[in-house]
């Protein structure tokens, strides 16, 4: 069997943040407002501030203005959701970002919960859930909306077809695994406490993994011709999945980097454009 294609998240989150571009600029033009992205960041984590710095940047290239709002380390949950609460009500602010971790002290939930709906372009709040999990329109988690994006990209239809998701977090396993039921999947969700999760792997016809521990889906699981999303990233930029041997047996497969992670910010951007048009009537 031949090597699997490369899915490249890279040329097609270009593609639409060249598109978002324009949609902001014109806008802009119609409106005389030029959507707004708040970044939240609580302390100094290293790899936060380089995300939420690479953040600003892409939305400069958007041609949408971005606000940085850094909070010492020590921020309470108290005040971290007077801060949300206070942008969430502010009528320049469209999309707020708030870049985890945060800090073990920090009620996450309870600060998720303090952004609007209408503004959570990153989609972690409950409401955002919710309108995934019944594909009404919303907000979609950026990294899981990327995956979709992606999926279209390379005509693959999830409907019908056996999707392993492994990793259930709030903000990419479960959402995930929702957007691919709500095409008509049959989605298996798989964690730390699976047993024989191998077994459930050979099953899937799509496998994303998001679990965040490197290396964990060997290729010798995938089963021939499957389309593997690894949304894995670890230190050294190394994925979820043993790329090497994956892509011997895979029909289609994202790289780390440049698979997942610029849909993931591409995602963002293109729904802080949405929301700035809903909230502005335009």
């Amino acid at each position: 069997m031949s090597q699997a294609r490369l899915m490249d998240g890279t040329a097609l989150a270009r593609r639409i943040v060249e598109d978002t571009a324009e949609r902001a600029a014109d806008l802009t033009g119609r409106t005389g407002t030029t959507p707004c992205l708040a970044t939240v960041l609580v302390g100094a984590d290293p790899a936060s501030v380089t995300y939420v710095r690479m953040k600003q940047n892409r939305c400069r290239k958007a041609g949408i203005d971005s606000r940085h709002v850094e909070l010492p380390a020590a921020t309470t949950t108290e005040e971290l959701v007077d801060t949300l609460r206070a942008l969430s009500a502010d009528p320049a602010v469209h999309g707020i970002l708030l870049q985890h971790p945060m800090g073990d002290h920090i009620d996450e939930r309870a600060a998720f919960e303090a952004i609007a709906p209408e503004k959570d372009v990153d989609g972690v709040t409950f409401a955002s859930f919710a309108t995934m999990s019944f594909a009404l329109p919303g907000f979609v988690s950026c990294t899981p909306g990327g995956i979709m994006r992606l999926l279209d990209a390379y005509d693959v239809d999830p409907s019908g077809k056996r999707a392993v998701v492994v990793g259930r977090s709030a903000i990419l396993g479960k959402p995930a695994g929702m957007l691919l039921l709500a095409r008509d999947a049959t989605v298996t969700y798989c964690h730390s406490r699976t047993t024989d999760l191998s077994a459930a792997v050979r099953e899937a016809d799509i496998v994303v993994a998001a679990v965040g521990r490197p290396k964990l889906i060997k290729g010798q699981d995938i089963k021939p011709g499957a389309v593997v999303i690894d949304a894995g990233y670890n230190e050294g930029n190394i994925g979820d999945v043993d790329f090497d041997s994956a892509v011997e047996r895979a029909s289609l497969i994202t790289p780390v980097p440049g698979g997942v992670g610029p849909m993931t910010i591409a995602t963002l951007l293109e729904q802080t454009v949405d929301a700035a048009a809903r909230q502005l009537g335009a």
